[in-house]
């Protein structure tokens, strides 16, 4: 199947790009979810607080999802190039330790977006409107700020269906995990088909709030200047899409998701001097990433 095969190539590149990287295997995820579903009777609780395993196999089946809609772009190179880039990002936040993993999805649409538990996609469409590594930068640490502050993993509990929860009752959660310890049939796996219907009932795909948006511009623009990057990529980023023509406007995810650039670029200058001004000397890296994305 599509979505498997193309999962399962996202995490060889990932595998290759990091020793640390588990790959996604998708058939048995998919095997014991099916097995897991009819198994939770009782619903639940929509604010408990996820362990980390739960969010990341939910993040999972969001992703088989996503991808089982959309291909990744098949330069690999590439893909290993963002990979890097991404994960050295990841490694100056607050948890450095997830399973990161960035993928280019093969599609002209300018967008990018993160699933719970350190996945996180971006389009060949907005690449190839962006300048230089620090654009880059500034776009992935935006992102990789909305899975370090769970932004969108407590959107999903705030907005979920009962059905979808129900596949993750305490039923699930409680003994039979403890007996086994490795999960065959447990939480894990409904975890991760609660994530493919988060997708297809429409719930991921949501707009987050415009504060948690205007929170991930300051968070990733701190992670940015950590990593040795000018900060301002991703304020360059929004004067670009400012500037999109109607047409690249209608096939714009950020634009249609994300509060107004203007407004955004307001915000992020309220950092300076604090931040911006200080780390602008930072390299952008043009030629790089040039070099990448051909």
């Amino acid at each position: 199947m599509r979505y498997i095969q193309s999962v399962l190539l996202l995490g060889a590149l990932l595998c290759a790009a990091t020793p640390g990287f588990a790959q996604l295997n998708l058939n048995k995820l998919f095997d014991n979810a099916k097995k897991v579903a009819g198994a939770a009777s009782k619903l639940q609780d929509a604010n408990k607080e996820f362990t980390q395993d739960e969010e990341i196999s939910l993040g999972q089946g969001i992703a088989a999802s996503v991808l089982g809609a959309s291909t990744l772009h098949g330069d690999q190179e590439l893909q290993l190039y963002v990979n890097r880039v991404g994960r050295w990002i990841a490694s100056q936040s607050e948890r450095p330790d997830l399973p990161w993993s960035f993928g280019v999805l093969e599609t002209e649409t300018i967008s990018a977006f993160a699933i719970p538990g350190g996945i996180i996609f971006v389009s060949h469409g907005l690449l190839k409107r962006l300048n230089n590594e620090s654009e880059l930068a500034g776009v992935l640490a935006h992102e990789i700020a909305h899975v370090v502050q769970k932004h969108n993993l407590k959107a999903i509990q705030s907005t979920a269906s009962s059905e979808v929860w129900s596949s993750l009752g305490k039923e699930v959660a409680g003994q039979a995990i403890a007996r086994r310890g490795n999960d065959a049939y447990g939480l894990k796996s409904a975890a991760a088909d609660a994530g493919v219907g988060l997708v297809k009932d429409g719930v991921f795909l949501r707009p987050l709030d415009r504060s948690l948006e205007f929170e991930a511009d300051r968070v990733g623009a701190v992670l940015a200047a950590r990593a040795g990057y000018d900060p301002n990529g991703l304020v360059a980023v929004q004067q670009m899409l400012q500037a999109a023509t109607a047409e690249e406007s209608s096939a714009s995810h950020f634009l249609s998701s994300h509060p107004p650039p203007a407004e955004r670029i307001a915000e992020m200058e309220k950092l300076a001097p604090k931040l911006l001004d200080r780390f602008a000397g930072q390299p952008l890296l043009e030629a790089r990433y040039k070099g990448a994305v051909k």
